[in-house]
C-alpha cells in the first residue's frame, strides 16, 4: 500500500517519463510540476514554482538502500533541509549516465554547499547489485559525491522510475521540483538551480560547503582501470589503454616499458607524448608506426607516431555529438562530431569505430578523410537486417575475420555479425546475431551466464571480442569470464573462468602464442597461455603510476 504522499507523486512522474515523445530519448527533456504537465518540448522546465496555487508534493525519503558510499553515513533529505539536491538515477552499466557524470561534476563546482547531488545506483545488471562494483565505479569515473546502492530499487520505484539516467531536482523545502530523464540537461538544470538560488535566498537557503568521506583505494599496479590492450607480435609490443589515468603505456611483450604517452592528467592536448593529454582512452588499432586511440570521454579519435612521439587529433571535434543522427551522415573528419568511441579496426583503409554513445558503427575512411555513420539507427535495441534498419546497444569491442564485423553489442549481451564491403566495394548480407536474443519485440534484459548455442546464449554486458583461427574470444565483462564461441556453428563455451582471474575484464587481444587481457577492476594485465590456459600477471618495468591526486582531478573541470 502506498502512502497518501507519494501516491500523487508517483502517478505524476508515470504520466511524464511514459508521455509521447516527438524526439529521441537521447534529447528528450521532461517538464514536470505538481499537478501540471506540460506538453510543449520549446520552452522546457524543471521548474514548477511558476504554477500559481500548485500544491507542492514532499519528495519521497532516499530510505531501502542496501550501502552507502562516498559517505560515511547514510543520507536523508532531512539531512540536506535548506539545500538544493539533485538525485541522480544512473547505473553503471550505461552510456547515456556515463555521459551525464561531467556534468554533475560541473554542477557540484559552480554551486559548493547549495546544491547536493546525490547518485542513486539502481542496477541493470546483477553484477551492478554488488556494493563492491558499484564502488570501482566511484573510482573508475572519479565520482565525487554520495552514492546509495539501490539495490533492491526502492528509491527507484518510490519515484516511480522507468529510465536511466533521470534526474530529479528538489528544493531546500523538501519539495519535488521537477525530473528530467536522458542526458543533455546541463543548461536546463542550471537555470533551474538559478531560479531556486533566486526564490529561497534569505530564507534559509544553506551555502556552507559540505565534506563527504569520499572512497579510496589502495593500488600498487601503475595502472588504474586498463580498459582495452593492444598485442603487436610484429613490433612484440604491448599498447595499454590506462583508462583512468588518462594515458597510453607501451611496453614489449614482458612488460618492460618502451614509452608513454599522456602526463596522466585529463585533457584534450596534442604535442609530445611527454605533454599530450587524453581522457578514458579505449580501444586501439595499429597501422605502421601510427597507433590509433579512441579517445572515449574526449570523443575523438587520436593519432600517435611511434617514431616521432607525437599525438594528435585527427577526428572528432572534442565535443560529443548532441543530436540523434541516421546511417548516411557524414562530415569532414575533424569537424564532425563524435560520442564515447569506444574501440577502432582498420580494415581497407577504413577505420571502424563502435560509437557506444550512439549506439552504432561508423567509418572514418582514412582517404577521403570523412566520417559516416555506417550502420544502425541510434535506437538501442538489438534489431537484425539491412545496416541502415539495424540496431545495436552500445557496441563496445570489433574484430574482425576479414569478411564480417564482429561486434561486442554490450547493453544486449551479445555478439553481432556485419558483413563489410568486398573489393568492389559491396555489401553482401545483413546484420545479424551470433549469439543472444534479436528482435525488434525483444528488450535489452536477456542477460546471463550461460552457455549454448545461438539464442539460448546469455552473456552478461560482453565488452570485448577477437578473432583468432575461425573462433572468438569474448571478454565477457560482468562474468568476469573468457567465453569462446564459433561464429559458424554460434556455439559458446568457457575458455576460462576461476576465483580471482578476472574482474570486469573490458579488453584483450592475442599475439605468440599468448592472451592479453586488460584487467580492468583489478588494474593490471594478465597473460593466459593459449595451450595450457596457465595464467600470470604481467609484471609492468619502468612504469611510474599517476599520483592518485592527480589522477582524481578528471571531472573537475
Amino acid at each position: 500500500m502506498t502512502s497518501p504522499i507519494v501516491a500523487p507523486f508517483k502517478f505524476l512522474l508515470a504520466k511524464a517519463l511514459h508521455s509521447p515523445l516527438s524526439v529521441p530519448p537521447l534529447v528528450v527533456l521532461l517538464a514536470l510540476a505538481v499537478g501540471f504537465l506540460t506538453s510543449s518540448t520549446e520552452t522546457p522546465t524543471l521548474h514548477a514554482a511558476a504554477l500559481q496555487g500548485a500544491k507542492r508534493i514532499d519528495a519521497p525519503d532516499l530510505v531501502g538502500g542496501t550501502d552507502w558510499l562516498n559517505t560515511d553515513k547514510p543520507i536523508s533529505l532531512a539531512d540536506l533541509k535548506g539545500r538544493i539536491v539533485l538525485l541522480d538515477f544512473w547505473t553503471f552499466c550505461c552510456i547515456n549516465c556515463i555521459h551525464t557524470l561531467p556534468d554533475l561534476a560541473e554542477i557540484e563546482a559552480t554551486y559548493p554547499g547549495i546544491v547536493v547531488v546525490i547518485g542513486v545506483h539502481s542496477p541493470k545488471f546483477d553484477n551492478e547489485k554488488k556494493t563492491a562494483n558499484i564502488l570501482k565505479a566511484i573510482l573508475r569515473y572519479e565520482i565525487k559525491h554520495p552514492v546509495v546502492n539501490d539495490a533492491d530499487k526502492k528509491i527507484w520505484n518510490a519515484y516511480n522510475i522507468n529510465h536511466w539516467p533521470t534526474l530529479i531536482l528538489i528544493d531546500p523545502d523538501g519539495k519535488f521540483r521537477g525530473a528530467a530523464k536522458g542526458e543533455g540537461h546541463l543548461a536546463l538544470v542550471h537555470k533551474n538551480i538559478k531560479e531556486l538560488i533566486k526564490e529561497f535566498d534569505g530564507k534559509g537557503l544553506l551555502k556552507t560547503p559540505l565534506k563527504f568521506k569520499l572512497e579510496t583505494e589502495k593500488v600498487a599496479s601503475p595502472l588504474n582501470f586498463p580498459g582495452k590492450i593492444l598485442a603487436d607480435a610484429k613490433s612484440k609490443r604491448l599498447f595499454i589503454a590506462d583508462s583512468t589515468n588518462h594515458r597510453i603505456v607501451i611496453t614489449d611483450l614482458e612488460g618492460k616499458k618502451i614509452a608513454v604517452a599522456g602526463t596522466g592528467k585529463e585533457g584534450l592536448k596534442d604535442g609530445a607524448f611527454a605533454d599530450a593529454q587524453f581522457s578514458d582512452p579505449q580501444g586501439m588499432v595499429l597501422s605502421g608506426d601510427t597507433l590509433y586511440v579512441a579517445d572515449r570521454k574526449n570523443h575523438a579519435i587520436r593519432a600517435l607516431n611511434l617514431k616521432t612521439e607525437t599525438v594528435k587529433r585527427v577526428a572528432g571535434t572534442g565535443e560529443k555529438m548532441a543530436v540523434f543522427a541516421k546511417p548516411g551522415k557524414s562530415g569532414p573528419a575533424l569537424k564532425f562530431d563524435l560520442s564515447s568511441p569506444w574501440d577502432l579496426l582498420l580494415h581497407d583503409k577504413r577505420m571502424y569505430i563502435a560509437m557506444a554513445g550512439q549506439n552504432q558503427l561508423w567509418t572514418w575512411d582514412m582517404v577521403k578523410d570523412t566520417v559516416s555513420i555506417w550502420a544502425g539507427t541510434g535506437w538501442e535495441a538489438i534489431i537484425d537486417g539491412p545496416l541502415a534498419t539495424s540496431a545495436f546497444a552500445q557496441p563496445s569491442g570489433l574484430a574482425t575475420d576479414g569478411k564480417r564485423l564482429f561486434v561486442a553489442d554490450s547493453e544486449s549481451s551479445s555478439i553481432r555479425s556485419v558483413p563489410l564491403p568486398d573489393i568492389k566495394g559491396v555489401i553482401k548480407g545483413t546484420v545479424g546475431t551470433i549469439v543472444g536474443v534479436s528482435g525488434p519485440k525483444e528488450h535489452l534484459f536477456n542477460y546471463g551466464d550461460k552457455n549454448g548455442i545461438g539464442r539460448d546464449v546469455r552473456l552478461q554486458h560482453a565488452l570485448g571480442v577477437v578473432y583468432l583461427d575461425g573462433m572468438l574470444y569474448i571478454a565477457d565483462t560482468y562474468n568476469n569470464k573468457i567465453k569462446l564461441i564459433d561464429p559458424i556453428k554460434r556455439s559458446c563455451t568457457t575458455f576460462l573462468a576461476g576465483e580471482n582471474l578476472f574482474h570486469e575484464p573490458g579488453g584483450l587481444s592475442i599475439a605468440v602464442g599468448k592472451m592479453y587481457v586488460a584487467d580492468t577492476n583489478n588494474h593490471r594485465i594478465q597473460v593466459v597461455d593459449m595451450k595450457t590456459k596457465e595464467t600470470t600477471t604481467l609484471q609492468l618495468q619502468g612504469v611510474n603510476p599517476v599520483p592518485r591526486a592527480e589522477a582524481a582531478s578528471a571531472g573537475q573541470k
